[in-house]
């Protein structure tokens, strides 16, 4: 059952707010400007970088030994990424040979939503309803229902038992002759579920400690409660693990194992770094499989005009965001008769979208003059040929068809 709360903010804070609120706006409008001329620099940037990794790119004859003469080149090589590291949870004592090893822990708790709805009212005071409402679900981390607004659902968390979700990495992966850096290990991707072998005497006493917080919580006899269930590479504290209730936790083991990968970086002794371009911007990636080299430059500059696209799209709603920021305080002010408020409030919306995007493209063509000046000077000079085109060719076009109408015979 949903659980409301109402509360009213006067004229004069709400106009207070409002005049706060320009700083804000202009901070907004400033940094969404910065974000679309940052943007194009660094698309252009990082085609030029990738443009001339690709070109100096050379593949490795063999990585099971070192070639010095390649040191400080730019290599592309495909092989196998392997380890014998033994990774260990210390604290449950799951352990493998892998890449990594990584435990997920979950919590079934009551979860708290709130919606607000807000109504103007005559003389400009607001009225705020907050709906909260309450539903079960698994969580990343323990919820405090002591925080709840609802007294009724103030004390319906607990937790059989807490722990945090993990992860351990191999020290040491091989690529034949060669050792891979820490960030191309944590490239390797690809999890899959650990083989758990726990013994009967620990899953009695996680089965004890389970059952002195279930009596704590509910109270009565729980000897003969079986509460921890283990399944593949889960334990599961809760009585059903195909019926979750609060206070259940899932923690769930998973590892990468060993791999064949793609690699294109900078070779340097036994290892591999960044690739720096003469513009400053660096370059290695390590994909998993087999992988061919211009597969994987396309790859790179396409993801490249996607977040051209993104940062873009964030940068316009942030300066457009900004200008109705800044000028807010209009639509409040007038809050004083909600029917008039609105209707400006609407129209100062549409003249902030309107400005918003238009300053948002201005700044975008100065950038690409900036960045692309052979583009955007030959692209202004097209748009000037077309201008002149349609305002003088165009006019004289109209002249002589004036004309030639006035020369044909009129017919009575």
């Amino acid at each position: 059952m949903a659980y409301q709360e109402k509360t009213t903010v006067g004229y004069g804070s709400r106009v207070g707010s409002s005049f706060r609120g320009i700083g804000a706006g202009f901070m907004l409008f400033i940094a969404g400007t910065a974000l679309l001329w940052w943007n194009e620099g660094r698309v252009v940037k990082t085609d030029k970088m990738l443009n001339e990794a690709e070109d100096v790119t050379v593949e490795l004859e063999t990585i099971d030994r070192i070639d010095p003469e390649m040191d400080g080149r730019l290599v592309y090589a495909t092989g196998f990424a392997n380890t014998q590291d033994s990774l260990v949870d210390p604290k449950f004592g799951v352990g493998a040979t892998a890449v990594r090893l990584a435990r997920s822990v979950e919590y079934y708790q009551v979860v708290e939503k709130a919606h607000k709805e807000s109504k103007d009212k005559l003389g400009g005071k607001e009225e705020i309803t907050t709906t909260y409402t309450y539903r079960e679900e698994w969580t990343n981390s323990p919820v405090q229902s002591s925080e709840f607004h609802d007294p009724a659902y103030q004390k319906k968390n607990f937790v059989m038992t807490t722990a945090e979700s993990e992860n351990w990495q191999a020290e040491k992966v091989t690529f034949g002759a060669f050792v891979l850096n820490e960030r191309q290990i944590q490239s390797i991707r690809g999890d899959v579920p650990v083989a758990l072998n726990i013994d009967s005497a620990t899953l009695v006493a996680w089965n004890k400690e389970c059952q002195q917080v279930v009596r704590r919580q509910y109270g009565g006899k729980t000897d003969s409660m079986q509460l921890v269930h283990v399944s593949d590479n889960q334990v599961y504290y809760g009585f059903s693990p195909s019926s979750p209730a609060v206070g259940d936790v899932r923690i769930t083991w998973t590892k990468v194992m060993p791999a064949k990968v793609t690699i294109i970086a900078k070779q340097k002794d036994n290892t591999f770094t960044n690739f720096k371009a003469k513009n400053g911007k660096t370059f290695s990636t390590l994909q998993m499989g087999t992988r061919d080299a211009d597969e994987i430059y396309e790859g790179a500059h396409e993801s490249n005009h996607a977040m051209m696209w993104i940062f873009r799209i964030v940068g316009i709603l942030m300066v457009i965001g900004g200008l109705k920021g800044i000028f807010a305080f209009i639509e409040t002010i007038l809050k004083v008769v909600p029917f008039v408020a609105n209707i400006i409030g609407w129209g100062v919306g549409v003249v902030c979208t309107v400005i918003g995007i238009v300053w948002s493209l201005i700044i975008i063509a100065l950038a690409w003059l900036f960045y692309r000046p052979l583009i955007g000077i030959s692209l202004l000079a097209v748009a000037g040929f077309l201008v002149w085109v349609f305002a003088f060719k165009g006019k004289d076009k109209l002249k002589e068809l004036a004309a030639r109408r006035n020369q044909q015979p009129q017919t009575v």
